[in-house]
């Protein structure tokens, strides 16, 4: 929905003079000061440089089960290692869950962090995507004080196309799929945090439907079918030609909202802000990469004709295009079906029936086609969830919430090829060696764009804040 700031109190749609701004799903003003948004405008920024030019997070929003995925503990008692059984990979002496396949024959490429940790205990990725584990764990809507996500950190350093977004969040935002049955969820990760709403990533669209019905409520094993979709610019909701008409141009009313200040550059800043915003929400270049009529039928089959693998094949199209931080996130938790990794119960049947043989079709898809077109080692992959499951297995034959341990995998932007860092102890509960924290994690990544991790940027205090949150890059696996 478009919302634009009117010169009356209130406008024929009932939207008030004090809603926000956005294009679609591109924030534009969002409750940034004109300090900060001329700031952000005026800034001189060098542009980083390192072997990563773009950044791709799968996140395993629920909460992905490490013991019965990457970290398999088969000699453990049967309450704890669960149904699956361990195959071997093309890195000698290391196993994966018989339901990858695929990713089994590629671990030679990618290297595996098997000791994440942390006490954020929510389904939030905030951790994941800023490296900070300090939030409120209940939180359900972002909080303007959040640091900014590593795509926001992008934007604010100048990196990217000017042609395209420098952040894209697809299929919807986190918490989309909740949001049925509790409106107003949006978790707290992927958004421009104190740097201001301007730098948050264009939210996709999506309305999937379901291969079946689901044999449960929440925990049933269905796949989600379609793809996310822009924005639209020219055909919004409830938006007629004669409604356009009559509310002007948005640039009008912008120069009404603020003709209090029209004489001072701010305004002009901001207008060029919101060019720029309609620009790139209605530009070819950007609409064009969610054109998959572009890509052959064969290697759609090959990501996985389903709104992830359709969303990891946009991923790449955004790669091509120079975009500097691409969001996947597997989500799709609604009354008639979950796709979801929070698996409390039923978590056996939902790994092997759908979420293993998506991942397993289009993680392996990415990376042979990003390597196909000479763009791995530019583009680093990260998959990981907020959380890890329970070493015990419930009554439920499900794994509840676990942040003291789970797995990163990463894949290509300069990362090391067969690497395995650290171990979890017998049962998979607590790191036994090299534990790593969110904050490491989005260290590495900084460190691999070229942007410093320990790079201050000023909170809504004024108050010096490393983006990193003090995490360390983890050597042992950078190339």
């Amino acid at each position: 929905m478009l919302k634009v700031l009117g010169h009356a109190s209130r406008m024929c749609d009932g939207i008030t003079r004090r809603e926000l701004m956005r294009v679609g799903g591109l924030s534009v003003l969002g409750g940034m000061s004109l300090p900060h948004l001329l700031q952000a405008a005026e800034s001189s920024r060098a542009r980083p440089e390192g072997p990563a030019k773009s950044v791709i997070l799968f996140n395993m929003l629920g909460g992905p089960s490490h013991i019965d995925m990457f970290d398999m503990k088969p000699a453990a008692a049967a309450e704890i290692r669960g149904e699956f059984s361990p195959i071997s990979t093309s890195v000698p002496g290391l196993q994966i869950c018989e339901h990858m396949p695929r990713i089994a024959q590629m671990m030679h490429k990618a290297s595996l962090i098997r000791t994440v940790t942390h006490n954020y205990n929510s389904h939030n990725p905030l951790p994941v995507m800023t490296g900070w584990a300090g939030g409120n764990p209940a939180a359900l809507v972002p909080d303007p004080k959040d640091p900014p996500d590593i795509g926001a950190v992008c934007q604010y350093l100048g990196m990217g196309s000017k042609e395209m977004p420098g952040a894209v969040c697809m299929p919807c935002y986190p918490g989309w799929g909740e949001s049925s049955m509790s409106p107003g969820i949006r978790r707290p990760g992927p958004y421009g945090g104190f740097l201001g709403s301007q730098y948050d990533p264009l939210f996709t669209l999506c309305n999937p439907t379901f291969d079946k019905k689901p044999d449960r409520k929440y925990y049933g094993t269905v796949k989600p079918l379609g793809q996310p979709t822009m924005p639209g610019c020219d055909g919004l909701p409830e938006m007629t030609i004669e409604r356009l008409d009559r509310r002007q141009s948005v640039l009008d009313q912008l120069n009404r909202e603020f003709e209090r200040v029209s004489t001072s550059r701010s305004t002009h800043r901001m207008d060029k802000f919101q060019e720029r915003a309609f620009s790139l929400l209605c530009s070819s270049h950007t609409r064009d990469a969610f054109d998959l009529t572009q890509e052959p039928a064969e290697l759609q089959d090959q990501y996985g004709r389903n709104l992830f693998g359709s969303s990891m094949l946009i991923a790449r199209r955004l790669v091509e295009r120079g975009v500097p931080f691409i969001s996947v996130h597997a989500e799709n938790f609604l009354p008639d079906g979950s796709f979801t990794y929070d698996m409390h119960e039923n978590n056996f049947n939902m790994l092997k029936g759908y979420n293993l043989p998506v991942l397993d079709l289009c993680l392996p898809a990415l990376v042979n086609d990003l390597e196909s077109r000479e763009l791995l080692d530019s583009t680093l992959i990260f998959v990981m969830g907020e959380i890890g499951r329970s070493p015990k297995i419930n009554s439920l034959a499900g794994r509840d919430h676990w942040p003291q341990c789970t797995f990163c995998l990463m894949v290509g932007g300069g990362i090391k090829q067969g690497a395995v860092h650290g171990t979890s102890d017998a049962i998979g509960a607590y790191p036994a060696s090299h534990p790593v924290s969110p904050g490491d994690i989005v260290a590495t990544i900084y460190h691999q764009l070229g942007i410093d991790p320990h790079l201050m940027l000023p909170d809504v205090t004024g108050r010096p804040t490393p983006v990193a949150h003090g995490g360390t890059p983890i050597w042992d696996i950078i190339g």
